[in-house]
């Protein structure tokens, strides 16, 4: 940097959160880049920083609003709010992802501020090369690109435009967690339309006023996304984030051997509850081809979760098909059977089964919900027809089949009741039951209430951060199985690597590299490591990724020094570093 008197200012530095450092520019670099009285004359050094700005953040009121004074920060100063995030992660992750995040895209077109992101709308797909244009952004500037339509958000459904957030939110992640550096990356918004009334219905939306677009344009407009970004920016990682059961899984098989891409609903949270569950067989001693699973939920999470159970099974000496007979999939209509005929999603069909096997199963009466017939109208008519005939239900299943594993993948808040606990439990003499649905209001059970049903044998992890939970004079510790555990190292590692694809065995050494992170000797020791040391827990699993996409044939790339040296090399550092221009 020249220390000569700049004439004018650069500009927009102070504008631009990439380049602006606020108070910390130093006396020269005030002078340098035309500044001078632009601030007030203290200088004051990041950690500095950090810390007023973390004592303003105590004095918020709530989560939300935490979350949008992080928001403020981060269109301000990009160090300064990774800083702050990755000095105080474990409190600061709820906060600025899952699940205050959800509030924020449920008020965001009332508390719009400023745009960050691509916003690409299917009224206009002609646009988005044009679009990315004006990142002005090379073929080879870019890692990763974070996507959503937006139609399953979270826990709470669709919410059109305002998805945008969880593609910002998710990329906040991947930089905190595992060091992707923010200049590499992009949020994508991909407006389609929404079938939320109440947006529809709000003159202050901002997105596309008309219902979601299906078939046809649907599927020509994504494939314009894959193919136009894989184009411009031919390094970097596509994720898709929050998309509809509908779409979510034949998207991903239609383009993952094409491209370099991923989907954290269905491959990120299959892998992190797989490493709960290889830890959880370590305490049992069980095999895999042994296991009886039962998954509550039959959309992208809880489907994606059997098709990893099943490949770990396959491993394990079943072939496919007996793998498939050992896991039992309920959904809202039931128990999935193959009589259900066209009430079944696609990727469900493998997993009904047989209706003569459940014959004499008792079936319970049921009420059709309205909000789930809004949010899962594939499946409408079919949930009629069995409402009044009748659905086998969770606790017939567990009753029936006596599993090992229960894994909640429904938002279904209490369907682990205590009878089905109990019944589990005294099937098995160490019963694995993992209710993941998020947040707090759509858990399928509480741990501490899961491990008093069943007298301290359940081996738990959950989807929420729990405290510990003290019964009968031992500390049981609840595992987050938290895909922030998996995807940021996931996806360093795809980047380190140059991995042309994400392939399974890539998914399984993230798993296995999380498992092996977490000490499961004690009793009531925790099935997942504590996010307190992610940064260190991302790195683990990125070498590991890094390693099987070499061993698989897809990486791209062969560090000189290691895959060890090539991950640090590549983790972005949260400091004031090099000029400003």
């Amino acid at each position: 940097m020249s220390n000569s008197v700049a004439s004018a200012a650069v500009p927009g530095v102070l504008e631009d959160p990439l380049r602006n450092r606020g108070v910390a520019f130093t006396v020269a670099e005030r002078e340098a880049l035309g500044l001078t009285g632009r601030l007030p004359s203290a200088v004051l050094s990041l950690e500095e920083q950090a810390r007023r700005v973390y004592a303003q953040l105590q004095r918020q009121p709530g989560d939300l609003a935490k979350n949008v004074y992080l928001e403020q920060l981060h269109d301000r100063n990009e160090v300064l709010y990774y800083k702050v995030i990755l000095d105080h992660l474990p409190e600061l992750l709820p906060v600025v992802y899952d699940p205050t995040v959800g509030d924020a895209i449920e008020r965001y077109s009332h508390e719009y501020r400023r745009p960050r992101g691509v916003f690409l709308s299917i009224d206009q797909p002609n646009d988005m090369e044009k679009a990315f244009g004006t990142l002005q952004l090379g073929p080879n500037d870019v890692d990763l690109i974070v996507c959503s339509d937006a139609e399953e958000i979270l826990g709470i459904g669709d919410w059109g435009v305002g998805g945008i957030q969880i593609s910002v939110g998710k990329l906040a992640v991947y930089t905190a967690a595992a060091g992707i550096d923010p200049r590499r990356v992009i949020p994508v918004s991909l407006d389609v339309g929404t079938n939320n009334e109440g947006l529809l219905n709000d003159p202050l939306y901002l997105g596309n006023r008309h219902a979601r677009a299906r078939g046809p344009a649907y599927d020509a407009f994504i494939e314009r996304y894959v193919q136009t970004t894989s184009s411009l920016f031919p390094n970097a990682l596509l994720h898709f984030e929050d998309f509809g059961a509908g779409n979510a899984r034949r998207i991903l098989l239609k383009y993952r051997d094409k491209y370099r891409l991923f989907n954290d609903d269905m491959q990120g949270t299959a892998a992190v509850v797989m490493a709960g569950l290889f830890n959880a067989l370590k305490v049992t001693g069980a095999r895999w081809r042994d296991q009886k699973v039962v998954i509550l939920g039959g959309g992208t999470a809880g489907v994606g979760i059997a098709d990893q159970i099943r490949d770990q099974m396959a491993r394990d000496g079943l072939n496919e098909d007996e793998a498939i007979r050992n896991i039992w999939i309920v959904d809202l209509p039931g128990l999935l059977t193959d009589d259900m005929g066209d009430g079944l999603l696609d990727y469900q069909g493998p997993y009904a089964r047989p209706a003569s096997e459940a014959a004499g199963w008792a079936k319970t009466p049921v009420q059709v919900d309205p909000a789930a017939a809004q949010r899962w109208p594939e499946m409408a008519a079919l949930r009629q027809a069995r409402a009044q005939s009748g659905v086998i239900t969770l606790q017939t299943v567990v009753e029936k089949t006596r599993p090992t594993i229960l894994i909640g993948a429904s938002t279904a808040h209490g369907a682990f009741t205590q009878q089905i606990v109990e019944t589990m439990s005294a099937g098995v003499p160490r019963p694995v039951i993992f209710p993941i649905s998020n947040p707090t209001s759509q858990i399928e059970a509480l741990p501490t209430d899961i491990i008093t049903w069943s007298k301290g044998r359940a081996l738990v992890a959950t989807g929420l951060p729990f405290e510990p939970f003290e019964y009968e004079d031992v500390s049981y510790s609840f595992g987050q199985a938290n895909n922030a555990l998996l995807y940021p190292g996931l996806g360093l590692g795809t980047v380190v690597s140059g991995a042309s694809q994400v392939t399974d065995a890539m998914l399984l050494a993230a798993a296995e590299a999380v498992a092996g992170q977490a000490d499961v000797s004690g009793l009531g020791a925790s099935l997942l490591p504590l996010v307190e040391n992610l940064r260190a827990s991302s790195a683990t699993t990125a070498i590991a990724v890094a390693t099987a996409a070499a061993a698989d044939g897809v990486a791209t790339k062969t560090p000189r020094g290691g895959w060890v040296q090539a991950v640090q090399d590549a983790m972005w550092q949260p400091v004031y570093t090099g000029e400003i221009s």
